[in-house]
C-alpha cells in the first residue's frame, strides 16, 4: 500500500511540473524576465540561479520557496530561502515545493494534507542566503 501511494504521489508530481516551470513563469511575468542580463535569462531558463540575483529573478528560475527566514549577525539581516523535497521511506520523492500546497488546507496552527503520508521525510534540496535583496550564497546537493 505505501509503494502504491508513493507512485500515485510521484504520478500527481510529475503531471503537475509541467504547471512549475521557468518557461511558464517568464510567460507569467515577462516584464521581471526583461530587466535580467542576457546571462541571468539563459540561467533562468534553466532553472537555475547565480550570486547576485534579486528575489524575482530567483522565483522565476526557481518559484516560491518552500521556507524562508532570516537570521542576524554582525554583518546585518540575512533572508534564507529553502527548496525541499518530500519523500517516501525508500528515498522516492513524493512531491517538490509548492506542489505539496494543492494537496492540503490551512487547519489553524499547520497544514493539514488530504492525502496522509505517515512516513514522509522532508529534505533540503537547496538553500539561497540573501543580504540586501542579492544572492551572496547557494547551497545545493551535488
Amino acid at each position: 500500500m505505501k509503494t502504491l501511494i508513493c507512485a500515485l504521489a510521484v504520478t500527481a508530481g510529475l503531471f503537475l511540473a509541467g504547471c512549475a516551470t521557468p518557461e511558464t513563469r517568464i510567460r507569467q511575468n515577462p516584464a521581471a524576465f526583461d530587466r535580467a542580463t542576457p546571462a541571468q535569462q539563459e540561467l533562468i531558463k534553466q532553472g537555475k540561479v547565480a550570486i547576485g540575483f534579486n528575489e524575482e529573478l530567483v522565483q522565476l528560475a526557481l518559484g516560491v520557496p518552500d521556507r524562508t527566514r532570516e537570521r542576524i549577525d554582525e554583518h546585518g539581516k540575512q533572508v534564507i530561502w529553502s527548496y525541499v523535497n518530500y519523500e517516501c521511506d525508500d528515498g522516492m520523492i513524493l512531491y517538490r515545493g509548492w506542489y505539496h500546497r494543492g494537496f492540503g488546507y490551512w487547519d489553524g496552527p499547520h497544514y493539514a494534507y488530504f492525502a496522509d503520508y505517515p512516513n514522509r521525510h522532508e529534505r533540503e534540496r537547496f538553500r539561497l542566503v540573501f543580504r540586501d535583496g542579492k544572492v551572496v550564497s547557494i547551497e545545493q546537493e551535488t
